[in-house]
């Protein structure tokens, strides 16, 4: 089990790849070159909001929205509430993301097996890229040994230089995001008493799940039960594990059949819960 409190973890800004003042907590990563690698981070937009262009990954993300609402595209947005997944090669933006705005969000390898680039070697690449080229607008122009001018995706640009191989992305798996209301599902009483779940999504063929779970007061909750890495976000409340009390903004994350670790809750507690695709 690995923990993480956000009163106890640093902030950073975004690098210069996009517009804009994105203020993240990473809290919880994965194992780099593994085909499910992650990062699972809050973030608020700083002043002047922080902007990207349509752009695609090659990877997953998960994003629920704290506070405000999230505008993922043209005309779209994200409530304030809601949680929404975005596939990978599924393409979206352009966004204009407002001060304020504050997600959780979880960016992991795809059940294409193409992997996540963590914050640090992305980072990294941005870097040796502004000595080759500059950022402007999420793009990266560059002039070749040729002196022809070249205009790229500031994050494939990031991935190229990270890897030192072209940016392939598999067969879109969705036409678009899929947003989902939780306050549209019932919540349902699992196995032990005092508990009750809703999950709101299951994924591909790998079975990336997003659900959500309620303790109540005084009663115990087995985590590390689901067979792959399971990462939980603490909402609201309180709970005990190990015998160590963890609030709001905690996160866990659990290996596959890691469990029964037992969480006992101190009060009404609420968890965001996502399970990775299984390799």
């Amino acid at each position: 089990m690995k923990v993480a409190e956000a009163a106890k973890v640093g902030t950073g800004n975004v690098g210069n790849m996009r517009e804009g003042v994105l203020t993240q907590k990473f809290l919880l990563t994965g194992d780099d070159d593994t085909p499910n690698n992650y990062v699972l981070n809050t973030g608020r937009t700083g002043a002047g909001g922080w902007q990207a262009p349509r752009h695609r990954h090659n990877f997953d993300q998960i994003r629920y929205v704290i506070k405000g609402a999230f505008p993922y595209a043209k005309d779209k947005s994200l409530p304030e509430g809601w949680i929404g997944y975005f596939p990978e090669s599924v393409y979206y933006g352009p966004q204009d993301r407002p001060e304020g705005l504050e997600m959780v969000v979880c960016q992991f390898g795809g059940a294409s097996g193409n992997g996540y680039i963590s914050v640090e070697r992305r980072e990294a690449a941005n870097e040796v890229l502004k000595a080759k080229g500059e950022f402007k607008d999420g793009v990266f122009t560059f002039f070749d040994e040729n002196n022809t001018k070249h205009n790229q995706d500031g994050f494939e640009a990031c991935y190229e230089e990270v890897t030192g191989k072209k940016l392939e992305y598999a067969k879109p798996r969705y036409q678009d995001l899929v947003l989902m209301n939780p306050e549209s599902y019932e919540w349902l009483p699992d196995l032990e008493p005092g508990v009750f779940s809703k999950w709101v999504g299951t994924f591909t063929e790998r079975n990336t799940k997003i659900g959500f779970s309620k303790i109540e007061a005084n009663s115990d909750f087995s985590a590390g039960m689901q067979d792959s890495i399971e990462l939980m976000y603490l909402i609201n409340g309180r709970v005990s594990v190990d015998n160590k009390e963890y609030g709001p903004q905690s996160a866990f994350e659990f290996k596959e059949n890691e469990g029964p670790v037992k969480m006992s809750a101190l009060e009404q507690t609420e968890f965001l819960r996502i399970v990775l695709p299984k390799f």
